[in-house]
């Protein structure tokens, strides 16, 4: 999350951006060809796609996706992906079921949001973008009266999963979910092997995600296409920071 110089930061920048969900094919494709230039080119993720640049799953059709187009040159610059409980049943599934067991999460599934695919080109990483994709995740939250939010926080493994591993258990202590919420991966990550015992780097993404109040909700997956180790996250709306929901609301 942010601090009150970033959030200013913002609140400059607003002029020049706008935030909301995809409303044409087109624009679905902008974001997907962003995921591509930031998971494969810039990660070294292994995407199997049908056409060329563009990262498009099974998935895609059955979700809402959100963008943040820098008005200045045309370009979507931010994106997050959506998934509704109602979007889910029809699909069969959340994404992150292919990547854990959500039993204990089961009758939370009417009113939780699954969110996915979170990029941000590498140009405009400075805090505004993400800001704007809360923003307007949180008024989607609210406007549907959704009551918890999933999703994973993804940590890159170019060090052999040391830091992965060395981030979950420096967590696990404070932010780890009640027992009643939580999942377990199909592929684990090996973390007790990995374990170095140095000061793990926290990426962004999830430090946000933390200070907002989610919590882990167990032992890592691995996925071996993007070659990172996923964290599985839950947010409570009740939960939410009251600190955070008020920028959001602002943003």
């Amino acid at each position: 999350m942010l601090h009150a110089q970033e959030w200013r930061n913002v609140r400059d920048y607003l002029q020049h951006y706008s935030v909301g969900l995809a409303q044409t094919d087109h624009e679905i494709e902008e974001a997907q060809r962003l995921r591509y230039k930031v998971f494969a080119e810039e990660m070294g993720a292994k995407i199997q796609t049908r056409i060329a640049g563009v990262d498009a799953d099974f998935y895609d059709p059955y979700c809402e996706h959100l963008v943040v187009r820098d008005e200045q040159i045309g370009k979507v610059v931010g994106t997050y992906r959506i998934l509704t409980p109602d979007n889910a049943k029809k699909v069969g599934s959340y994404y992150s079921d292919n990547e854990f067991d959500l039993t204990r999460l089961e009758n939370l599934k009417p009113g939780m949001v699954e969110i996915g695919r979170s990029c941000i080109h590498p140009d405009y990483r400075t805090g505004a973008v993400i800001a704007l994709l809360w923003g307007k995740l949180a008024e989607f939250m609210l406007r549907g009266e959704y009551r918890y939010l999933i999703g994973c926080a993804s940590v890159g493994m170019a060090d052999g999963g040391h830091n992965a591993a060395n981030l979950f258990v420096q967590q696990i202590d404070s932010n780890l979910a009640p027992l009643e919420y939580r999942v377990f991966p199909r592929h684990p990550l090996p973390f007790e092997r990995l374990v170095t015992g140095q000061a793990a780097e926290v990426p962004p993404l999830l430090k946000g995600y933390l200070r907002a109040g989610a919590w882990i909700c167990g032992e890592p997956a691995w996925d071996p296409d993007f070659n990172t180790a996923d964290l599985p996250l839950l947010l409570s709306m009740e939960r939410l920071n009251p600190r955070y929901a008020k920028h959001f609301m602002r943003a």
